[in-house]
């Protein structure tokens, strides 16, 4: 069993691995702590199951898992994740992860999604997927779930402090076209300044605030 553990805290990837080795019987589990490190352990080897932080510092976890399912059509994608906010939960199934778990869960939740999903099965626990189905019931817009990945990715970039050109070449896009971007953004979200943005983000649980 293959499993690529991707998260940007080492004391998280060495603590996940030393479990999945030694509960799961031939378990061998590589670790990346960024995006760039798990597309080049991608390119090399065939995993059985990725399981991916939806927040990996400045990159978006989100888009590393929509780019990974596209890419490898038959790749079993598992995020995982200190955010809690059932719309982050719900793009991340609709992008195509075959299932959600909360670090804050016991050792046992993840051992179980771990071995759901290798088997083809879908996993959510039971509470979180009473608040998905109940959440796609009554979202009726407005929200961040709403937005294209392109989109999303500007959108972060600026409420993670970014100014334009860096977006531009974070994305190896335009100056423009992040500038005709955030006009869209501001429209459709009903913003109007980067600060707004900002508190957006850490609303939706996409910027997390230190304690």
């Amino acid at each position: 069993m293959e499993i690529l553990l991707v998260d940007d805290h080492a004391i998280v990837r060495e603590g996940f691995s030393t479990l999945l080795s030694s509960v799961l019987e031939g378990a061998v589990v590589t670790n990346a702590k960024n995006a760039q490190q798990a597309t080049n352990a991608l390119r090399t080897n065939h995993f059985d199951l990725i399981i991916l932080d939806i927040n990996l510092g400045t990159t978006s976890g989100l888009t590393l898992a929509e780019y990974i399912v596209q890419r490898w059509k038959h790749a079993k994608v598992l995020m995982f994740s200190m955010f809690d906010d059932i719309s982050i939960i719900d793009r991340a199934m609709k992008l195509g992860a075959m299932g959600y778990v909360s670090k804050q869960s016991e050792p046992d939740v993840l051992i179980s999604a771990v071995t759901s999903i290798i088997k083809g099965r879908r996993y959510l626990e039971h509470n979180t997927a009473i608040e998905l189905a109940t959440f796609n019931l009554s979202h009726s817009g407005g929200n961040l779930t709403d937005l294209t990945q392109r989109e999303l990715d500007i959108f972060l970039g600026i409420a993670n402090g970014l100014c334009r050109k860096q977006v531009a070449e974070s994305l190896n896009i335009s100056e423009k076209t992040v500038s005709n971007v955030i006009t869209q953004l501001k429209r459709k979200l009903e913003l109007q300044t980067n600060a707004e943005f900002v508190h957006l983000a850490i609303k939706q649980g996409y910027i997390k605030i230190a304690s």
